[in-house]
This record gives C-alpha cells, sequence and structure tokens, in this order.
C-alpha cells in the first residue's frame, strides 16, 4: 500500500511540475503571472471525464458538495493542486524511521 500512495504521489509531482511549467511558458509570453485553474485545463483536455465526475457527485453525495467544495476546489490552479494531492500521497506513504533507543540493534 505505501508503494502504491509513493508512486501516485510522484505521478501528481510530475503532473504538478508540468502544469507550472505550462503556466510559466503562459506568463513569459504574456508578460504577467497566468495560472490555469484546474476546471480550465480539464475542460480542455478532457471534458467527458469531467462530466462524469459531475454525475458522480451528483448522484453519491449530498446536493450542495459540487457548488461548495468541488466547484471551488477545481477554480484554484492547477499545479497547486496536483501539489496538494502529491504531498497527501506523500504523507500516506510516508514510513517514519524508529528513533535509535538504549536497545537498539
Amino acid at each position: 500500500m505505501r508503494f502504491v500512495a509513493r508512486v501516485l504521489s510522484l505521478i501528481f509531482l510530475v503532473f504538478a511540475v508540468l502544469a507550472g511549467l505550462v503556466d510559466a511558458i503562459q506568463s513569459v509570453a504574456a508578460g504577467e503571472l497566468v495560472l490555469t485553474p484546474l476546471i480550465a485545463a480539464w475542460t480542455a483536455n478532457s471534458p467527458d471525464t469531467l462530466a462524469f465526475l459531475q454525475d458522480l457527485v451528483a448522484r453519491y453525495l449530498p446536493g450542495p458538495a459540487w457548488e461548495t467544495g468541488l466547484q471551488w476546489a477545481l477554480q484554484q490552479p492547477s499545479s497547486a493542486v496536483f501539489l496538494a494531492f502529491s504531498l497527501l500521497f506523500y504523507l500516506a506513504g510516508y514510513r517514519r524511521t524508529r528513533p535509535a533507543g538504549r536497545f537498539a540493534a
């Protein structure tokens, strides 16, 4: 399970770097800061899966879940959202080192 969480963390980190790179290129081209919201990037790349997610949320979660929680999260910059998911999966797969105690071998 830890291995899967670490792999997912790496994948989300790669997505975050790529999204940040796209935003950096657009910012240099525009001459001002450009941050692409996740919903804009998702709509441009795969609108069918976004509609599937909206149907899934409408079917299994309470009514205001889409308007309040997920809509807000989708308006955030895509690189920040991917970095947050990368951090969550990294923490899920993290293994603390045991401190060297008095009877450590």
